[in-house]
């Protein structure tokens, strides 16, 4: 059963649409991930400084294991683009 990843991240004062490019430049390396079923990046309506990133993985240890393969520059890119730290959980489809 596959497992669902959603974070969160909130912009910096002014970040939104650098955040926002940031973001949707690493979709592909995600996707392309060992594990990776999809990815898809979502801007909030209500406040264009929220951003959610939707995962889909074979498994939490498949996750896992391709947040350790993130370069650490690119972990240092994106702080200053971040108002507040970033938050995350994994989640299962529910079935009747």
């Amino acid at each position: 059963m596959s497992v669902i990843r959603m974070g969160e991240m909130q912009a910096a004062e002014g970040k939104a649409d650098e955040l926002q490019t940031f973001l949707l430049s690493i979709v592909p390396l995600i996707s392309g991930s060992d594990g990776s079923v999809s990815c898809q990046l979502l801007r909030n309506q209500d406040d264009p400084t929220k951003f959610v990133m939707i995962e889909v993985w074979e498994s939490v240890e498949a996750h896992r294991a391709s947040v350790k393969n993130i370069p650490p520059t690119l972990l240092a890119a994106i702080r200053p683009l971040l108002g507040a730290a970033p938050s995350g959980s994994y989640y299962t489809e529910v079935a009747d």
